[in-house]
């Protein structure tokens, strides 16, 4: 069973998900909250497997709160919801540890999959998308030069094969095409990317797009 709690300030908008979630055989609401002071609180004392987390909140907004509690290290994710596709809205979540995020006018299947996606511990973004978002906010990621991206300790306990792999997951390779290219076994692969996210300590693939970017593996498209 799959505990969610609802994070939006319009109480309808509340009313319609817990309406969704509740016809769903291994889905719980665990609770509501109408911002993100609420949202930090509820999460700390209800540890749901997901938060639903709306953007725009009075107060303290979806991206201050999907940080602290990202920050807070429980296993609880966070899937937020935006208006638009592509914004910087998105661009923040993602940054701030969001597993994910949606448009609130998806269709009612794709939420309830990207829920049951994100408490699997996968991500709901498509690293190709993550790229899109990052390349469309370069001027706000961190700079640096070579050397300091050797150094970065994130870094210096992956192999070689696995630095390039990162690079490949970057640059918005699926598993597959990361197999053909490097010619290993797609379980291979798996393996590597497994490793990657334990010795890096990103949460998932979005989170390894990002550190790719972070570290200049990979630069922003001109």
């Amino acid at each position: 069973m799959t505990a969610v709690l609802i994070v939006d300030d319009q109480p309808m908008q509340r009313f319609g998900f817990r309406m969704l979630l509740e016809s769903q055989d291994d889905m719980t609401v665990a609770g509501e909250a109408g911002n993100g002071s609420e949202a930090v609180r509820m999460t700390a004392q209800l540890l749901p497997d997901v938060v639903l987390m709306d953007i725009r909140m009075p107060g303290l907004d979806g991206i201050e709160a999907t940080r602290r509690i990202v920050a807070s290290g429980d296993r609880t994710r966070v899937l937020i919801l935006t208006t638009f596709d592509l914004d910087e809205y998105a661009y923040a979540g993602l940054r701030a540890g969001a597993s994910g995020f949606l448009v609130k006018d998806a269709q009612p299947e794709e939420l309830l999959a990207g829920i049951r996606a994100v408490a699997s511990g996968d991500a709901v973004v498509t690293p190709s998308l993550t790229r899109r978002l990052l390349d469309a906010y370069a001027d706000q990621l961190p700079s640096g030069t070579a050397e300091h991206r050797a150094e970065d300790p994130r870094l210096t306990a992956l192999t070689d094969r696995e630095r390039e792999i990162l690079t490949a997951i970057g640059q918005g390779w699926t598993n597959t095409e990361i197999a053909e290219r490097f010619h290993l076994a797609e379980s291979t692969v798996k393996t590597h990317v497994g490793r990657i996210l334990a010795k890096t300590g990103a949460r998932d693939r979005v989170q390894a797009v990002i550190l790719a970017y972070d570290t200049q593996l990979v630069k922003p498209s001109a």
